[in-house]
Order: C-alpha cells, then structure tokens, then sequence
C-alpha cells in the first residue's frame, strides 16, 4: 500500500507536445475570445499519439500541470487529498470555487451554485457551473461515476448507442428517452445538441484527433471537458476520479465514500504473489496480438491479484499508447508458457468459447494455457466499470488461484 500511495506525485501519461506547455486542452468562456478559444482547441488537438502510461522515463509530475494562477490574483486556500490518483489535482479557493487541473494543461473552474463568474480569470480557464447538469456524455467509461453519485440524470445526450452501454441505468435511460442519442464524438448532431440545451460535453481523449469538431463545439457554447481517467496506472487512481465529479454536482461527501468502499475491497484481496503467469491481449484484425503496456491500470490489477504479467519486461518506449502490437511469432515466444490466458474481450467481442480464439491462430492451441484450460476471457462491461476496480481485481483474484466457470467480469472458455 505504502508503495502504492508513493504513486501520488507521479501521472505516469505524456503528451511530447505538452511537456512545455500546461494550457493547451483548455477552451475559455467569458471574456475569452472565439479566435482564443479556437487556437486553444487546436492546440489541444495536435497530437496524434495517446500518452505513453507506465513508469520509467516516460512520466510526467503533478506540478508540471498544476496551475492554480487563475489570473485574477486569487489564491487557493486548500487542496483536494487524492491517495492515488494522479493526473488531476482540485484546489479550493474562497467563496466555494475549485479549479480542476488536469494533466493536458486543461483547466476547470468550478463556480458554486448561484455564484458569480470571477472577472479577470485567465483566457485558457473553462468555467463550469455547479452542480452540471444538460450533459453530453461521449466518454463511456465515466458513467459508473454518475451511477455511483446517482447523477445520471445529468445527462441529456449520449454519445454512445443504448447497445453500446453496459451501465442498466445509461441503458434504462435512454430505452424511456431521459436520454437520447446525439452521434459518436467524430459526428455529433449539433442541431439536436443546441436545442437539448446541452451546457458541457465530456469527452474522451479521442475528442483530440478531430479539432474541428471540438472547435464547432467551443462555438456553439459547449465547453469540453476531456475525461483522462484510463491514463492513471494505479486501478485505485482511476476510481478515484469519481471526487473530480463529485465536486461537479456538488457531492463531496458522497463521492470520498463511494471511493472509500473501493479502497477497503481492494485491501481485503490477498495481493500475494502466486507465481502464475497471465497473458492479458487480444487478436486485431491483421493478425497481430495487442497486450497491454507494464504498468498501465491493468496490469496493475494483475499484479494486485497475485498474478505476474507475461510481458512485464515489455519495453515501454516502443510506442506512444498504452498496448503494443505484437507479430505472432514474437507473441508466441513470450506468452507460450504463461499460466493463464485471458482474452480482452471488451475490446474484441467475437470470442464465445474456446474454438473461437483458436480460429484467431491456431497456434494459441499449443500454448500452456490452453492444454491446461486456464483460459478466460472478460465480459465487455469491464472498461465500463472503474467504479468496480475491487470486484474486478477480486476476478483476477480467483483466476490466479484456481477459480473454475463464470465469474463477475470473466468467464471461462472451453
């Protein structure tokens, strides 16, 4: 725990771009301009590579995002204690404003219900109005968030399908029209967007590869919010930011014990090495296997459950995103003799038993794990389910020790 809670001062997620500048995801309101806010939204957008999660050289320091200069001459008072999470800070300042500060250099100020917006803040600086509310929700690993502070009925849009959700309440919404369907991040309607009378957008960090739509947003009064929840590399860390949404609709309390629950599950696990190895990938669709950088959330679960990662000695510079594409043959030589197999299903859904992930390459029939029958593979909700970090790391709990059949986030192929 001791080693984890050290994890604080480092967000192990880079932007090459962004490592001499902290104001480029933000889009300013008010007395900001629309050329400002367009140059803002640009620059944002100008990176085509994720950041790199993990550890090692590839790391960024809370302070190098911190800025709590709101350029008005206001001083903070305090700061949001997070145990984990990294790559967001929140500060109080007098009268019940907080300013989220998020790892991009993306700014948020966090105006009390009935208050005034502040005169001279700084152009990069989003203000948004406590509690939000009139949402459009494109970032679908957020809404166990909302569910957990009972706040889906923030949401008025959806940028994701009802087939595509895995929370019953995002579903249930949207099957009695609460909430309607409003285009993927890359088409939004715009016209339904205005005339819903949508106040905020919260996207994911895909918002980033299309900066004319994030522009048109700007301009149409929209402001982005960009959710970097996934590039936190402690699972603790990305729970976490359910305190960054509590203080959204003004649920403090509610979200430190929606969190707290969390942290007491994850302690209960016996974290005690097993010695199994775990190949966590999935086939795409040229063949290649797509495993998970050391160091990033899963593979921290994995860890956390007892379990060693396959590909722990991975070289974390050999791209910019948080999976590495193997060929085959290299796939083959590292995870032949892993212990277990579990296929990331929710990335690809097409694997129902064990003959379906043989067809993907017959060679995975010669792996240990598959003579073995140690092979799983997850439920496609898993990604949707930060809120349930504990419940998973306890699946991959009982996957290292032996576990057989169905549990709540894997199932056993055969």
């Amino acid at each position: 725990m001791e080693s984890r809670n050290k994890m604080k001062h480092v967000c192990a997620c880079v932007f090459a771009a962004m490592l001499t500048a902290c104001v480029l995801a933000g889009c300013a309101q008010g007395s900001a301009t629309s050329s400002a806010e367009a140059s803002s939204a640009s620059a944002a957008a100008s990176s085509d590579a994720e950041p790199v999660v993990g550890t090692g050289q590839y790391t960024k320091l809370v302070e190098n995002f911190h800025n709590t200069d709101l350029g008005n001459g206001w001083q903070p008072t305090g700061s949001m204690q997070l145990d984990y999470a990294t790559c967001f800070t929140i500060d109080y300042f007098e009268g019940g404003y907080q300013l989220a500060c998020l790892y991009d250099g993306g700014r948020y100020l966090i105006v009390p219900e009935g208050a005034e917006v502040p005169e001279g803040i700084a152009e990069d600086i989003v203000v948004l109005q406590q509690p939000a509310s009139d949402l459009y929700l494109v970032a679908s690993d957020t809404a166990c968030l909302f569910d957990a502070l009972d706040a889906i009925d923030t949401i008025s849009v959806s940028g994701i399908k009802p087939e595509d959700w895995y929370i019953s309440a995002m579903t249930d919404a949207m099957e009695n029209g609460s909430i309607i369907y409003g285009g993927k991040y890359s088409a939004p309607d715009y016209e339904l967007l205005v005339s819903s009378g949508v106040k905020l957008s919260i996207q994911s960090t895909m918002i980033n590869h299309m900066p004319d739509v994030r522009e048109k947003l700007v301009e149409l009064g929209i402001p982005v919010f960009v959710e970097m929840s996934s590039y936190e590399t402690e699972p603790l860390g990305r729970a976490e930011w359910v305190k960054l949404y509590g203080a959204l609709f003004g649920k403090d309390d509610l979200a430190a014990e929606q969190f707290q629950k969390q942290v007491k599950q994850v302690e209960a696990i016996d974290a005690t090495p097993t010695g199994k190895t775990v190949a966590f990938f999935y086939i795409n669709s040229n063949g290649g296997a797509v495993v998970r950088k050391p160091g990033d959330y899963v593979t921290t679960m994995i860890a956390q459950a007892g379990g060693t990662y396959a590909f722990d000695d991975l070289d974390a510079a050999e791209s910019g995103t948080s999976s590495v594409t193997l060929e085959m043959e290299r796939f083959y030589a590292t995870a032949k003799d892993a212990d277990i197999i579990i296929y990331n299903s929710s990335i690809d859904g097409s694997i129902d038993s064990l003959a379906d992930l043989l067809a993907k390459n017959e060679l995975l029939g010669e792996f240990k794990a598959v003579q073995d029958g140690n092979v799983w593979a997850t439920d496609q909700n898993m990604y949707q389910q930060m809120m349930e970090s504990g419940g998973i790391i306890a699946d991959f709990n009982a996957v290292v020790n032996g576990a057989t059949g169905e549990l709540t986030y894997m199932r056993q192929l055969t």
